[in-house]
């Protein structure tokens, strides 16, 4: 995902993602069992939109300048009425080029397995590229490099993007 606007994006990695209430302590309860579709729930029932919010949780991983696409925290965080959006493939691209950006994913401290987000996010960046195996074997080699002596958590990591 990135935040913000062109020049100035925040990159993150989504770990986790959400609907609550709007009031603390009430929770969802889910509508239209008989409905044929998630709009024909809204439809029905088109007070969902103002009870409920979705909530996500990302770790900035990166940031733009200019054109420029670094691999380490920026300078400032996002201004709190900033949009989010998913990212373009090419800028997926052009980010994953290097896996350094692994590292912070291994070594910060989450609620989430860091294992489980490697190995979805690297299943997700693969998608963005035009040969998938061979990003996913360059990402594989540098986790090897990042996790020498740590073997049961590279062989989770890899089982988990389908390479072991």
């Amino acid at each position: 995902m990135q935040v913000g606007g062109p020049g100035g994006e925040l990159l993150g990695i989504v770990y986790h993602a959400g609907t609550a209430s709007l009031e603390p302590g009430r929770r969802p309860i889910a509508r239209g069992r008989d409905e044929t579709s998630e709009e024909a729930v809204y439809q029905a029932s088109p007070q969902l939109e103002k009870l409920l919010r979705t909530e996500f949780s990302a770790l900035v991983v990166g940031h733009a300048e200019g054109d420029t696409l670094l691999q380490y925290l920026p300078a400032r965080p996002a201004r709190i009425h900033s949009f989010v959006y998913l990212c373009p493939p090419e800028t997926v691209r052009g980010f994953s080029a290097s896996p350094g950006f692994l590292s912070l994913l291994l070594e910060t401290a989450l609620p989430v397995s860091a294992e489980e987000l490697v190995a979805a996010t690297l299943r997700q960046m693969s998608e963005a590229h035009d040969d998938r195996h061979a990003f996913l074997v360059g990402a594989g080699k540098e986790l090897t490099l990042m996790l020498r002596g740590e073997l049961t958590r590279l062989r989770a990591i890899l089982a988990r993007v389908g390479a072991a």
